[in-house]
């Protein structure tokens, strides 16, 4: 790998333009090492242009597809969810739950919807425990009936375009439904997955969707056609969001979840008291940016801390190439991950306004130093209660897409089945989430002290998804960023941010400088692709970068400078940027 380019621009205050290139205006991958003065003319859309950018080429073009026909951002989002549950199972689907984070452009406001999961009635906060009180091994939980949570994906989309969809709800999964039948091109990421130890291959069900007949599973090139999908996706169209969360999917979902080895307590009830919740978004000033996330269970607190405190460093006058950069953004990481771990989750006491106020974000950025020492302890923002230590096993997974309509509204959307192929358990040609295992194993310390992410009936798992919004000072949207990778995408938006923002460098090139996840004693990232020169300086100042795990960053992201549209995706996966001219009055 070629090491990170030199820094280029001086700083700028507001975003630079470029989504993809005209006709047919899809923005390839840039070239590691590629020069980065500025984005490239041909890669550049007006700001009105309506797009697209997802983690795979068959999900962008379902959303564009429906922007063509007219469609609203939202209506846009649900044909590209629909079609990720089938090409992208490893990360996302109908069986799992989302965050939204919606940009009104009738109003200049953003606004939050909550899909996130939630615990059947009968959970408790030690399910995860063995006979002796002991966590439970994830590769055991995670294929177990327990794992799941009541899905919230659908009926969360469901509220949204009863809010601002253009398009019947009937209209949708026309694409997705189509191709389950015909079948679709197992991609190399799928196929690299599918070739994994994970243990959710191991189960009947994943045996016998990806299998070959001869004890294989299918690979990269090969068609794979899903009837049963396809079927649901029609009386999806047909009955609404009533087709999942009642009728002959519903119990389905609670056999196939009460089913043994460790059945959980799913019941219909469950199914069908499930509510989306619209929530009203997070936001501070960063920078000349509102940037607004959602609020807990989401992490979305922990990463405007992050901005925060990095804007009371140098940070902006550096660079990529400069290991004191790098220094900062690594130990302003581990103390927002020491302030999130223990704070923040579904309880009605996080400390958010304590953990953002001006005095203690200086505080903490006091605390960033010239040395990586031992993992910082958490703060004592206003309002904080004593909390357990966090137990809290996040695995990466999950997928993130942005849509912008022709109206200039915009749907920045993060969305999982938490783990790898979720539990492994599937119901109606679609993986059900393993939610459930995000939540923390251990309930309470030896004092006794409850931890803020255990179990309880209904409640909703923390989450590292932030599906963030930037608004400028008019009121006027001005970029959306959001990735996949369990607890480290709080650091792969917090990097990518810096990168297009303090850098100013062209989107794609943000979203490709190499991911550094610092957290407690662990530094990890992308080894390969640092310089020697930079891990050398970073070794100086007491960091010492080890690989890090599993699936890697998704991030998509795009921002707005002068009228332009500069949009990028996550090189790491298979994603693609998609404009077309707006319909004019």
């Amino acid at each position: 790998m070629t090491s990170i380019p030199a820094k280029l621009l001086a700083l700028a205050t507001l975003l630079v333009g470029a989504c993809a290139s005209p006709a047919p205006r899809e923005r390839p991958v840039a070239a590691p090492g590629q020069a980065r003065t500025a984005p490239a003319q041909a890669a550049q859309a007006d700001q009105r242009d309506m797009f697209v950018i997802a983690a795979n080429p068959l999900a962008a073009q379902a959303g564009m597809a429906v922007l063509k026909r007219g469609g609203s951002a939202v209506d846009a989002a649900i044909a590209v969810q629909a079609m990720l549950s089938l090409v992208e199972p490893q990360s996302s689907g109908i069986g799992g739950g989302a965050f939204m984070t919606y940009f009104d452009a009738a109003t200049g406001t953003a606004q939050v919807y909550d899909g996130r999961e939630t615990a059947p009635a009968g959970a408790s906060a030690d399910m995860f425990l063995d006979d002796g009180g002991r966590p439970l091994p994830f590769g055991t939980a995670v294929t177990s009936g327990r794992a799941t949570g009541v899905p919230g994906a659908v009926r969360m989309l469901k509220l949204t375009h009863d809010a601002y969809g253009k398009l019947p709800w009937h209209s949708l999964f026309g694409d997705a439904e189509r191709t389950a039948r015909d079948g679709f091109i197992v991609s190399p990421r799928l196929g690299r997955f599918l070739a994994g130890s994970f243990p959710q291959l191991g189960t009947p069900d994943a045996r016998a969707y990806f299998g070959k007949g001869d004890g294989t599973l299918i690979g990269a090139g090969d068609r794979l056609k899903n009837p049963a999908y396809a079927d649901f996706l029609s009386r999806l169209a047909a009955q609404g969001p009533d087709a999942l969360y009642t009728g002959e999917t519903a119990r389905r979902i609670v056999a196939r979840t009460t089913t043994g080895p460790l059945p959980g307590a799913m019941t219909l009830a469950d199914l069908a008291d499930y509510r989306p919740v619209r929530r009203d978004a997070l936001c501070r000033n960063w920078r000349v940016y509102r940037v607004c996330v959602p609020p807990p269970p989401s992490s979305g607190v922990a990463l405007l801390q992050l901005l925060l405190m990095l804007e009371r460093t140098d940070i902006a006058a550096r660079g990529p190439d400069d290991p004191q950069a790098w220094f900062l953004f690594a130990q302003a990481s581990r103390l927002m991950y020491a302030d999130r771990d223990p704070y923040v989750g579904d309880v009605p006491n996080v400390p958010v306004q304590g953990m953002l106020a001006p005095a203690y974000i200086a505080a903490r950025a006091r605390l960033i130093g010239t040395q990586a020492g031992d993992p910082p302890a958490a703060g004592n923002p206003a309002g904080a209660t004593a909390r357990a230590r966090d137990t809290t096993y996040e695995p990466v997974g999950t997928s993130h897409f942005i849509v912008g309509d022709g109206a200039g509204n915009v749907v920045s959307m993060t969305t999982t089945v938490e783990s790898i192929f979720g539990s492994g358990r599937m119901v109606d040609g679609f993986f059900l989430n393993n939610q459930m295992t995000d939540f923390a194993f251990v309930p309470r310390d030896a004092q006794g002290r409850a931890a803020v992410n255990a179990v309880a009936p209904g409640k909703r798992p923390r989450s590292s998804m932030t599906p963030l919004v930037m608004i400028d000072a008019q009121g006027r949207f001005a970029g959306a960023l959001g990735s996949a990778g369990g607890n480290a995408i709080l650091a792969y938006v917090g990097k990518s941010l810096i990168g297009a923002v303090d850098w100013n460098l062209p989107m794609q090139d943000a979203l490709a400088l190499p991911n550094l996840v610092a957290r407690g004693s662990a530094f990890q990232g992308e080894v390969t692709k640092f310089s020697p020169e930079l891990k050398a300086g970073l070794a100086a100042r007491g960091i010492t970068l080890a690989p890090g795990q599993g699936e890697d960053s998704g991030l998509h992201g795009v921002i707005i400078r002068n009228g332009r549209v500069d949009g990028g995706y996550d090189p790491r996966r298979e994603g693609r940027v998609l404009t077309a001219p707006a319909p004019r009055p």
